[in-house]
């Protein structure tokens, strides 16, 4: 597909402004770097970085059952969500696969707000509003295109947004938001959290605000050493986090469980989509299981890559890549649960050949706190 054809973020502009390589990314036209994809991951790890995450999704819920509908349609406990607070799920199909993974917003007594995969808007919409047949107090919005959403993050991001805002920053905890902030002027919802194992805010605007944010942010941002950042770094920083992404670490075929989400399963709340083959999952084993792996020999483990144990092909590589801030080849790889144990010795197969490596544990990276 060629540019002209890609959806473009109300961000666009500003990204061949400050020269970020485009790339078609599930659709959109977006930038993977600006500088180099580890420097600005090294940036992100030591100071901050700005990324245009507007291509993400949001499903608007509201009404009296609107917490029904949640609580029949994701797999977490959605009942003990406050307002503000912003809690992680899977939502599986029937069959227990998972259909994408998200964040709730819970906005008001009735009110929610979900914010999901880029490539499965239009899936997850249909989705869950056919969930919704059967609560019919429960109204689903698609409202992607009437917002857009920057991610702050880096160890300086409380600083640099605190030079922009009268709002108690200190005052939002990790996983909770604060609904009517403004920032530069601009009405805003921002929410503690992230997707690069880093302290950060994601902020949410309307479209026509998004840009001059954006350049505000770069431009106060700049001496405490925000750069903006690009989808390259984003995936290893996550990477190193161990946070899982759609279509690689889970997808329809393959469950929370096996996905290493277990905790955000929760069989004692009730009825939910995918709780008896989850239930029957649990009993049984899994088929599968997420690792990490250090590649031990020469070579970078890559997504689909074959994983080998004594030759023969066990299992399959999700995420692989050289980790900027470990300094190591890291991987993560589904293999059968009796091959999961940390020290465990595997290969991957890299161009045909067995290259060494071994279990460990995840996440590989892991922010000290403040």
């Amino acid at each position: 597909m060629g540019m002209e054809e890609l959806k473009k973020t109300p961000l666009y502009g500003n990204h061949l402004k400050y020269g970020g390589r485009i790339i078609d990314f599930a659709g959109w036209a977006l930038p993977v770097q600006f500088r180099s994809i580890i420097e600005e991951h090294h940036q992100v790890r030591k100071a901050a970085g700005l990324f245009d995450v507007s291509d993400m999704g949001e499903l608007d819920i509201r009404g009296p059952q609107a917490l029904d509908l949640l609580q029949y349609a994701l797999t977490n406990d959605m009942s003990t969500v406050a307002v503000n607070q912003v809690r992680y799920s899977p939502m599986c199909n029937h069959r227990g696969g998972v259909v994408d993974d998200l964040l709730v917003y819970r906005l008001g007594e009735d009110h929610y707000f979900l914010v999901i995969n880029a490539a499965n808007i239009e899936k997850d919409y249909n989705w869950v509003k056919e969930l919704a047949g059967r609560f019919p107090g429960a109204k689903v919005e698609n409202v992607s295109d009437k917002v857009a959403e920057l991610a702050l993050q880096g160890p300086n991001s409380e600083a640099i947004l605190s030079r922009l805002t009268r709002a108690d920053l200190s005052a939002i905890r990790y996983y909770w938001c604060a609904q009517d902030v403004e920032v530069a002027g601009v009405r805003c919802m921002v929410s503690r959290t992230g997707y690069t194992g880093e302290d950060g805010f994601e902020i949410f605007c309307s479209p026509e605000e998004a840009p001059g944010l954006w350049d505000t942010l770069l431009e106060e941002g700049d001496e405490l050493g925000l750069w903006p950042c690009g989808l390259g770094c984003r995936d290893t920083l996550r990477f190193e986090a161990a946070m899982p992404l759609y279509g690689q670490e889970m997808d329809d075929d393959t469950t929370p469980l096996e996905a290493g989400l277990g905790k955000y399963v929760k069989f004692d709340k009730g009825d939910f989509v995918g709780r008896e083959p989850l239930l029957e999952e649990k009993r049984t084993g899994l088929r599968k299981k997420l690792v990490g792996l250090e590649m031990v020999g020469r070579g970078i483990a890559r997504t689909g890559y074959p994983v080998l144990k004594d030759g023969e092909k066990v299992g399959y590589v999700t995420t692989g890549s050289y980790a900027p801030t470990l300094d190591k080849n890291l991987a993560l790889a589904f293999v059968p649960p009796q091959l999961a144990e940390v020290g465990t010795g595997l290969q991957v197969e890299i161009r045909g050949r067995g290259v060494g490596a071994r279990v460990v544990k995840t996440p590989f990276y892991r922010r000290r706190d403040k």
